[in-house]
């Protein structure tokens, strides 16, 4: 079974991250952080800090290369 986590930040539903082998793959939900979607981070708080930062900034500051 899958294991999905909400992305939530400011009250606003930007997606989930969803646990596979590789990491946490990020299903985007708000079009602010499609450019996250289909993405892969090796922790959860890397999928949650990179969707907050593409929220509240309209770009990844400092952020590692997306793994698709």
């Amino acid at each position: 079974m899958l294991q999905s986590h909400v992305i939530e930040v400011d009250g606003a539903f930007l997606g989930a991250a969803v646990r596979n082998e590789s990491g946490f793959r990020f299903v985007a939900i708000d079009l602010r952080v499609e450019q996250l979607d289909g993405s892969v981070w090796p922790t959860l708080a890397d999928a949650k800090r990179l969707a907050s930062q593409l929220y509240r900034h309209g770009r990844l500051l400092n952020a590692p290369a997306v793994r698709q």
